[in-house]
């Protein structure tokens, strides 16, 4: 179903692309800290889907593995939902959010206990088209501009 057969859209598929065609997957109480899926999921940011597949494929981390199967979601519903094409998709948001924290307690010397936090993530993938490559000139001459040349 096209984006203009849409009757009604979601709140949080407005906050995520607004009118803008795509498609976005979520994973919700993730056992992963936060702070390491980002390191992630800012590797693939602004990346073609085959790339940042191929990416996250050979990355050592652990939440590349949790990371790519939110991606793999992204792109099916991409296909499905919005008959788009998977070779223009590209990765153009990448959320982690803190999720809720276990606390655990370990016994320590002299009858003492430490906690032990143990963190949880949403992470959420947004998949658009890519933009068109009409931009890139614009890009350059900044860039000359900045130098003194043009």
């Amino acid at each position: 179903m096209p984006v203009t057969e849409r009757r009604r859209t979601s709140a949080r598929r407005e906050s995520l692309l607004g009118d803008q065609p795509g498609a976005f997957a979520s994973a919700r109480y993730v056992r992963i800290t936060p702070m390491k899926a980002r390191r992630v999921t800012q590797m693939i940011h602004g990346l073609p889907v085959d790339d940042a597949l191929a990416l996250l494929q050979f990355a050592p981390q652990a939440a590349s593995k949790t990371v790519s199967k939110v991606l793999e979601s992204a792109i099916a519903n991409a296909e499905t939902t919005e008959d788009l094409d998977r070779a223009d998709l590209v990765v153009s948001s990448a959320q982690v959010d803190e999720g809720p924290t276990m606390k655990r307690w370990r016994p320590r010397a002299q009858g003492r206990a430490t906690r032990i936090l143990k963190r949880t993530s949403h992470i959420t993938l947004v998949v658009t088209p890519s933009p068109k490559t009409e931009q890139a000139p614009a890009k350059a001459d900044t860039k000359n501009r900045k130098k003194g040349k043009a």
